[in-house]
């Protein structure tokens, strides 16, 4: 039932702009059937737990690609990536710092290892209702009123694409003698492009955790954990990643992952070049509309709350409108077979990645053009 469902939803005729990145765009995908590559670890495919061979290989190009000092391949999600880094940062009853915001895996990691929490929340973006950037001042606050804390635990990008300033919220936390967790899930395609946002992992993060399948061509819980600084304990994040994954890691996954970071390694400029010129070509079609927006496209320009944008992330408000949310995510898929990532309260969000085409990021453009005259 779960397959034919799957089937039919891929026949459809549907664009995604949702996740996974790889958007079922063959090309970039594996070129042989998931079922001739399902192996366990047999001899002569290393050991995903104690890696020294083939998944080494693999591990090392991730981290040269990324600039970090260490990489550990996530089979399991940025969510495995963001409870072992927190785990090995941290003993029980220690004090971490996060954004109000943050993804679920940060309160469940402090609930897993007896840790106390203290929020902070980011300003809210009048014009958009979408969260706005961490202030390094904020942190710096924050550490100042509790010197006690062990670990500084942000979310960039954010899921609405917003950007926060981690060199600078770096050295607040290092200055405080904490730990720097970026929660970088969505951020796996940054640091290949000058039209993107840096990377975290070279921006003085100590740990940063990406998830590959959300914005590039990789299968559903493909991830990496990053170790960027000496001050990591590199032991303790591997043993508790030991402990958190499964004993039964999927080649399939892993091989995904080898695949998507070969495919960065030799092609990434061509790919992001094309990337950026698609992104324009929509954000130029969408300059005109008179009742929806969408942050940072058309005429709409960078808010001054946030740091940085990933224009990757295509967030379409519907604030003031008179059309709620959820009705244009209905419109998108009953009216233009246009399926989004997420509604919220006052926009939604549209996914995009190196895997899209000019054609469909075209499609959602004459789509909200279309939404727009008849809000008029």
């Amino acid at each position: 039932m779960l397959y034919d469902k799957l089937k039919e939803y891929a026949d459809s005729g549907v664009y995604p702009m949702h996740m996974p990145g790889h958007k079922r765009n063959e090309k970039f995908l594996l070129p042989c059937s998931p079922y001739k590559i399902d192996i366990t670890e047999i001899h002569g495919f290393d050991d995903l737990h104690d890696p020294h061979e083939v998944l080494l290989i693999t591990a090392r190009l991730a981290a040269d690609l990324y600039n970090s000092r260490e990489a550990f391949l996530l089979i399991n999600g940025s969510t495995v990536g963001i409870l072992a880094a927190i785990g090995a940062s941290t003993e029980r009853g220690d004090k971490i710092l996060a954004v109000s915001n943050c993804h679920w895996s940060t309160p469940n990691a402090a609930e897993l290892f007896g840790l106390e929490i203290v929020y902070i929340t980011p300003e809210i973006d009048e014009a958009s209702g979408v969260p706005c950037s961490i202030s390094p001042a904020i942190v710096e606050s924050a550490l100042a009123k509790n010197p006690d804390i062990k670990l500084v635990v942000i979310t960039s990008p954010t899921y609405e694409g917003v950007v926060s300033d981690i060199a600078l919220i770096a050295e607040a936390a290092h200055n405080s003698g904490a730990l720097l967790l970026v929660d970088s899930a969505h951020g796996a395609h940054l640091g290949f492009s000058d039209a993107f946002p840096k990377s975290a992992t070279t921006q003085g993060a100590d740990i940063v955790v990406i998830s590959l399948h959300k914005t590039l061509p990789a299968m559903t819980q493909c991830s990496l954990l990053h170790v960027c600084s000496r001050r990591v304990d590199t032991a303790g994040i591997q043993k508790l990643l030991s402990i958190l994954q499964t004993s039964s890691p999927s080649y399939v996954l892993m091989a995904s992952m080898d695949y998507c970071l070969r495919l960065l390694d030799s092609f990434s400029t061509e790919l992001f070049s094309t990337y950026k010129i698609n992104l324009d070509c929509f954000s130029d079609s969408v300059v005109n509309l008179k009742k929806l927006s969408v942050l940072c496209h058309g005429r709409d320009p960078l808010h001054p709350e946030f740091y940085d944008f990933d224009p990757g992330k295509i967030v379409i408000i519907t604030k003031n409108t008179g059309l709620s949310s959820p009705m244009l995510a209905d419109i998108l898929r009953e009216d233009y077979k246009i399926e989004i990532e997420r509604v919220y309260e006052d926009y939604v969000i549209a996914m995009t990645s190196i895997c899209d085409s000019e054609e469909g990021l075209m499609q959602l453009a004459d789509a909200l053009i279309a939404i727009d005259t008849d809000l008029l």
